[in-house]
């Protein structure tokens, strides 16, 4: 939980389970610095942490990831992962590839990611794999497309998880600036299209920035 300003609850609560796991140390803790320090988005460390449970726990061999920053959570996803296992990582900056290429290689993960170069709605159509988790971290306006070009790729039984759908409790109240007015808007509209897709089971866990986790209906 964001133990933050924007917390999603209780700040003392926030601040608590914040505090239940030790603080992170080497490689994923310079990454947090790094990420920090020039203003790059990743997942907050429990959701990095509900990822690699959840990638063990339903034993992922084919990942799907929208949104690759630096590779802080694919880490977290390919370490979960047999070694035959796949994440195919979707990102259109060179200078995120080239940091996430270091990080990954130094993880000794690099020979289980794909990096897929380009923008994640013209990329998902072009994949062929049948994937059995798919999480969702990129621009916020663009997600009921990845979900829908993404969604025919998953599995029966497989998993859909969405970052941010809380966005800092703003698709609850107030929108706090206007830079944030669309994004929130589009948050809103996906979290009532994802929370009642015919396709999925899902809900939305006030978990990390709020949580979207769905399974594919057989």
């Amino acid at each position: 939980m964001k133990a933050r300003i924007d917390a999603i609850i209780n700040r003392e609560q926030a601040e608590y389970l914040e505090n239940l796991h030790p603080a992170n140390e080497g490689l994923l803790a310079e990454m947090e610095a790094y990420a920090a320090e020039h203003g790059v988005p990743i997942a907050d460390r429990e959701v990095a942490l509900f990822l690699e449970i959840t990638a063990r726990a339903i034993q992922a061999r084919r990942v799907l990831e929208c949104g690759m920053a630096i590779g802080y959570s694919v880490i977290h996803l390919a370490r979960a992962m047999a070694a035959d296992g796949l994440v195919i990582t979707i990102d259109p900056s060179d200078e995120m590839i080239k940091a996430a290429e270091g990080y990954l290689s130094r993880a000794g993960l690099r020979d289980q990611v794909r990096i897929e170069r380009g923008k994640a709605l013209e990329v998902i159509p072009r994949l062929s794999e049948t994937f059995d988790l798919i999480f969702l971290d990129a621009v916020k306006e663009e997600y009921r497309g990845y979900l829908d070009l993404a969604l025919p790729k998953l599995r029966a039984n497989g998993v859909v998880i969405c970052d941010n759908l809380l966005w800092g409790g703003q698709v609850a109240g107030e929108i706090r600036s206007p830079d944030q007015k669309s994004s929130t808007e589009a948050l809103r509209e996906f979290n009532q299209y994802f929370v009642n897709h015919p396709q999925l089971r899902a809900q939305v866990l006030p978990v990390g920035d709020g949580l979207g986790y769905g399974v594919k209906k057989t």
